[in-house]
């Protein structure tokens, strides 16, 4: 059959023929696959830079981490596996795969089911989200955080604050469902100041980020408490796009009923995963059929992936090759 393959390690995958898929285990099932999903997540582990794979010894192996196709059988799902997905064929345990609604195309039902987990799992799990909740998404104009946006308008957010660089990515979040944007771009005290601004008048109860670095020092010393009783901020890490480490001052640990954790791969409790199959993706699928939830996407044939691997994908589109 013909895959995209990372031959070695760190090298640009290609269409080439890759062997077929075994016969299927008794909790497997065999895939046709019509789309599969590029992310960063994917190139990372391409590249062998991921924590997921970095102590393994690397064979050349098909890229990407989920997709769409159809069983044998014709039913239309969505499938995840960390054994490559980018190929004509693949066997996926039955536990990761989810029946995807006839009216929805396979780029929108691969593409979507990552950033719900990079949000939503956020916002249910790690920050524990409430219907009346006030959420901060940092870096917002990423497609994961263009998802958040409106994953927090559908669990009930009573405000929405919106950041990101990319200016006109960022207006289009107003359309999305954030009631406020805030650019990354701003001098520091000024981007400071709207933050104390608008905890002072509708304290934020989640922050869920995807930029870490020095935007989320900003937010912590914003929010840094005075000595008296402080609103209980839940801040979940879900990227690191400026970087992998912060410096945090334990006076803001002291002084401010602030809650740090990280919603990822290896974060999530089994419970937590299983609901992601059984409820939240298939909620979402039906959200997107109902024109309540959208994601962008840019398409490619699967023979073409050398030459798109590394191009530039437009703000807030996620890359999809169509097998």
């Amino acid at each position: 059959m013909k895959a995209a393959v990372v031959i070695t390690k760190g090298s640009i995958p290609q269409y080439t023929d890759f062997p077929d898929p075994e016969t299927p285990k008794e909790n497997e099932v065999q895939i046709s696959v019509k789309a599969a999903s590029i992310k960063n997540l994917d190139r990372a582990i391409a590249g062998g830079n991921h924590y997921s794979v970095s102590n393994e010894v690397h064979q050349p192996k098909i890229i990407g981490t989920d997709g769409a196709g159809h069983l044998e059988n014709g039913e239309k799902v969505y499938f995840f596996s960390k054994k490559g997905t980018t190929a004509e064929k693949i066997n996926v345990e039955k536990g990761f795969v989810i029946q995807v609604p006839e009216a929805l195309d396979f780029a929108t039902a691969a593409a979507l089911p990552n950033a719900v987990m990079g949000s939503a799992m956020g916002l249910k799990f790690k920050a524990g989200m409430k219907p009346g909740d006030t959420v901060l998404i940092n870096g917002a104009t990423g497609v994961t955080g263009r998802i958040a946006v409106q994953a927090a308008k559908l669990y009930g957010a009573k405000k929405i604050i919106a950041t990101g660089r990319n200016e006109e990515s960022l207006q289009s979040l107003l359309e999305l469902g954030a009631d406020e944007i805030i650019s990354l771009k701003l001098p520091e005290e000024d981007f400071k100041k709207k933050i104390k601004d608008i905890h002072d008048e509708s304290p934020i109860d989640i922050i869920l980020d995807y930029v870490w670095g020095h935007s989320v020092e900003m937010i912590l010393s914003a929010l840094k408490g005075n000595g008296t009783f402080s609103h209980k901020t839940r801040l979940v890490s879900v990227g690191g796009m400026s970087g992998d480490t912060i410096q945090l001052s334990s006076q803001i640990l002291r002084g401010t009923d602030i809650q740090i954790s990280g919603s990822g791969l290896g974060s999530w409790t089994k419970e937590e995963t299983r609901l992601l199959f059984s409820e939240i993706i298939p909620e979402m699928f039906q959200a997107a059929v109902d024109g309540k939830i959208k994601i962008d996407t840019e398409t490619a044939e699967i023979k073409d992936v050398e030459a798109v691997w590394n191009t530039e994908i437009p703000a807030g589109k996620r890359l999809v090759l169509i097998i």
